[in-house]
């Protein structure tokens, strides 16, 4: 019988300063200026973005749920500010991304540059493996467990606030033996044990995040606006490094799974886009979705009705129309999760393709037209 083998010791990852990274995208080269003449829109595109800004403002008429779900390169592409535009006028009322949206978010808000070769990376061993991003992220997610914030909450509060406040371990020592069972118990342990482990010092901890006008985190943060990020164990940067902390990590996405399927409880009469995320939006969607159904079925409520769904991508549709319903097994078109799974939730679904630059500043300008 084969003896157990063991799985590498993270914690012996060694991680460099940020600074050494030849970054590939700068801030403030890639920043939209959301009052700028938005891009022209490709054919088709512009009439389904007149109806999205109809459906938005209907809903926001009933107080009904507008949710943009939306993938690391839309933060990428520089529309910080063009989605932050959305947020305070209040267009949007709850934001979701995947990881790697968030750490391109906080890597621009600190250090106004984000995003590396991973080919080059990779065979050196550095890809991912930047201390600034891992130890940063993970002191802001343990910090936010403490207050049971989300991954989005904990980690728009750091930028918003430049940082935050480690407790004296000897008070989570003391917390944890006078209630050991308490709910919060495992988030206190869990940040005493990197304290102790990283040596951290207790106290104020200034993190400066200079370039956060173009952070969605923090914007989202500041305007109380729920921005919530699903992400997956062993997907993102933040693994390459010796905090790699994956009950932080599950503990702040438990948070966000169950505000996002609060705010898609809101979602009859609403709408959701999905723009640039052809994996988690549509994965996460329907979990929601069937837990917010599962829910209303036991107290004798409808499903959730009515609501539009706009998924935008640059990928084709498979050559299928998805207006007729779900294609075959037979077609490729089937296997397009980012259609398939939204077609299947309920309500209306569009797919549009189009860049994500020219949907969203198109999008703020047919809705800021009174």
């Amino acid at each position: 019988m084969d003896t157990p083998k063991r799985g590498l010791d993270l914690t012996k990852l060694r991680v460099r300063p940020l600074a050494e990274r030849r970054s590939l995208s700068q801030l403030e080269q890639i920043l939209i200026d959301p009052d700028a003449s938005p891009p022209p829109c490709p054919a088709g595109a512009a009439a389904v973005i007149r109806d999205c800004a109809h459906a938005i403002k209907a809903a926001r008429s009933i107080g009904a749920t507008v949710l943009l779900m939306y993938g690391a390169h839309l933060v990428k592409n520089g529309l910080g500010a063009v989605v932050n535009r959305l947020i305070s006028r209040g267009w949007v009322t709850h934001l979701a991304t995947n990881g790697a949206g968030a750490i391109h978010d906080w890597e621009l808000a600190f250090f106004g540059r984000t995003e590396e070769s991973v080919r080059e990376n990779i065979a050196s061993g550095t890809f991912g493996a930047w201390d600034e991003t891992g130890r940063f992220i993970h002191i802001a997610l343990l910090v936010g467990g403490l207050r049971r914030e989300g991954f989005g909450a904990a980690l728009g509060r750091f930028i918003a606030e430049d940082g935050t406040e480690l407790p004296n371990p000897s008070e989570l020592r003391e917390k944890l033996e006078r209630a050991p069972a308490d709910a919060a118990a495992p988030a206190i342990a869990e940040l005493l044990h990197a304290m102790q482990k990283h040596q951290l010092a207790h106290g104020r901890l200034t993190v400066l995040h200079r370039s956060k006008h173009g952070s969605v985190l923090a914007t989202a943060f500041e305007h109380g606006v729920n921005l919530t990020v699903h992400p997956g164990i062993g997907y993102d940067i933040i693994s390459c490094h010796p905090m790699f902390n994956g009950a932080a990590i599950g503990r702040a996405a438990q948070t966000d799974f169950e505000l996002l399927a609060g705010a898609i409880d809101r979602l009859d009469g609403g709408v959701v886009l999905a723009v640039g995320s052809a994996v988690m939006a549509p994965q996460v969607f329907e979990k929601a979705i069937s837990c917010v159904n599962n829910l209303r079925v036991q107290q004798a409520r409808e499903v959730v009705r009515n609501h539009a769904i706009y998924v935008v991508d640059i990928q084709d549709a498979g050559g299928w129309d998805w207006s007729r319903g779900e294609p075959p097994k037979t077609s490729p078109a089937y296997y397009l999760r980012f259609c398939k799974s939204f077609a299947r939730a309920g309500g209306s679904m569009r797919y549009v393709q189009c860049d994500n630059v020219v949907f969203l500043h198109n999008l703020l300008s047919q809705l800021e037209r009174g």
